[in-house]
C-alpha cells in the first residue's frame, strides 16, 4: 500500500505508529520534545525502533486539556514536520483537528491527518485532506478532551460507536475524499470508563465491517493503570497485552508510545495470527 512515497505493508502485517508529542502537557511524555532539535532526534529514533508512520501532535488530547491556538500548535510542529520530510524512511502524520495546522503539515510533506473529531471539529477540513488527497484516520470521541471524561455513559457501546464511525466515512467520501485513504479509530479513552475500554478490544471485530482499516490507541492509557495501578511511563507490559489483543482484533495499526517494545508484541502477535 502506497502512501505517498512510501510503500508500507498494510493489511500483510500490522504497522506501528510512533507517538511524538511535541506539547508541554501530554499525559506521559508532556515537555520532553518542545525543543525541534529533541523532537527530530527522537523521530529518527522511533523509525530506527521499528515505527511504520510518526504521528506528530503539536496540542495535548489528554483528559481535561484545553485547547490552543492553530498559531500556536503550527508553532510547535511545523519547524519540526519541515525538518523530517523526505528525511525519515516513515510518512509523517499530523494529530490535529484545525484545518490550518492540517494544511500547513501537508505543505511541509505530512502524508496523513490524526483527526481526533473525525472532521467535526472544523468545517474546512474535509476539503482541505480531499484537496491535498491526504490520509485520515477518524476518530470516535464523545464529548471533548475537556469534558470527556465526565462520567460517559452509552446504551451499547459498540454498536453507538459504529454509529459513529459509519456517518464519518459517509461524510469523508461526500466530502471528495478518496474511500482508500480513510482509517478509523474507535477511540480508546476518548470518553469512555476502563470498562467500555475493554469492552472495545474484546469485541474489536466487530468494527470489520466499518472499515477495512483501522486503528488502536491504548498505549500507556488510564484504563491500563486502573488494572496496574501503575503510572504512565510505567505501563508498557499493560500497554503489550492491549497491543497483543488488539492485533488479534484485527488493527491495522497500534499507535504507541514504546516502538521497540511494542515492535516484539507486534512481530509475535502477527505470527500467531499467520501474518508475515
Amino acid at each position: 500500500m502506497m502512501i505517498g512515497g512510501y510503500d508500507l505493508p498494510l493489511g500483510r502485517r500490522t504497522l506501528i505508529m510512533g507517538i511524538l508529542n511535541i506539547t508541554p502537557d501530554s499525559f506521559s511524555d508532556g515537555g520532553m520534545y518542545l525543543d525541534p532539535g529533541a523532537a527530530v532526534e527522537k523521530a529518527a529514533l522511533l523509525v530506527d525502533e521499528g515505527a511504520d508512520i510518526i504521528d506528530i501532535g503539536g496540542e495535548s488530547s489528554r483528559p481535561g486539556s484545553s485547547r490552543v491556538s492553530a498559531r500556536e500548535e503550527a508553532a510547535r510542529v511545523i519547524p519540526v514536520i519541515k525538518r523530517l520530510s523526505g528525511k525519515i524512511k516513515a510518512p509523517i502524520s499530523i494529530d490535529t483537528y484545525k484545518s490550518e495546522v492540517a494544511a500547513r503539515a501537508l505543505d511541509e510533506g505530512a502524508l496523513m491527518v490524526n483527526d481526533i473529531t473525525a472532521l467535526r471539529g472544523d468545517r474546512r477540513m474535509p476539503g482541505t485532506i480531499a484537496r491535498e488527497n491526504a490520509w485520515i484516520v477518524l476518530m470516535h470521541m464523545k464529548g471533548t478532551p475537556a469534558n470527556m471524561q465526565k462520567a460517559p455513559e452509552y446504551g451499547d457501546v459498540i454498536a453507538e460507536i459504529r454509529e459513529f464511525l459509519l456517518g464519518a466515512i459517509t461524510m469523508a467520501e461526500k466530502s471528495g475524499i478518496s474511500p482508500d485513504h480513510i482509517m478509523v479509530d474507535p477511540g480508546i479513552g476518548f470518553g469512555k470508563t476502563p470498562g467500555h475500554n475493554f469492552e472495545i478490544l474484546r469485541r474489536l471485530d466487530e468494527f470489520r465491517s466499518v472499515s477495512k482499516r483501522m486503528v488502536i490507541g491504548p498505549s500507556r492509557k488510564s484504563f491500563v493503570g486502573s488494572v496496574t495501578g501503575r503510572a504512565p511511563e510505567e505501563r508498557i507490559f499493560g500497554t503489550a497485552a492491549a497491543v497483543a489483543l488488539a492485533v488479534a482484533g484485527g488493527a491495522d495499526v497500534v499507535r504507541v508510545h514504546d516502538v521497540a517494545q511494542m515492535r516484539d508484541v507486534v512481530k509475535v502477535a502477527d505470527a500467531i495470527r499467520g501474518k508475515n
